[in-house]
């Protein structure tokens, strides 16, 4: 199973960047679909971005498309999310998992990392 880490959360004022990393090892993470979730608090974890195994093909919630931008490198065992013109809407703990690309993706494991704080202040 693949274990991972996220980190990159912070801080930030409205308008701002983050970039947010996945750490992944375990079980080959250069042919695994990745993604990135959130959750808020009092609200349901939600789909935010997803990428395929090559990074060829992305996926964006609607909230976040134009704005965010997911990347991977799979030499390195790691994804990314480029967070950019942050709103206070997007605080919430990241989550990286490996999914599968239905519409919207979704998990394709109970497994999850501990997750990194992401917040907006306005």
């Amino acid at each position: 199973q693949v274990q991972l880490v996220e980190s990159g959360g912070g801080l930030v004022e409205a308008g701002g960047s983050l970039r947010l990393s996945c750490a992944a090892s375990g079980r080959p993470f250069s042919t695994s679909d990745m993604g990135w979730f959130r959750q808020a608090p009092g609200k349901e974890r939600e789909f935010v971005t997803a990428i395929d195994w090559s990074g060829r093909r992305t996926y964006y919630a609607d909230s976040v498309k134009g704005r965010f931008t997911i990347s991977r490198d799979n030499a390195k065992n790691t994804m990314y999310l480029r967070m950019n013109d942050l709103k206070p809407g997007d605080t919430a703990v990241y989550y990286c998992a490996a999914v599968l690309l239905t519409n919207p993706p979704v998990p394709s494991s109970s497994h999850w990392g501990q997750g990194t704080q992401v917040t907006v202040s306005s």
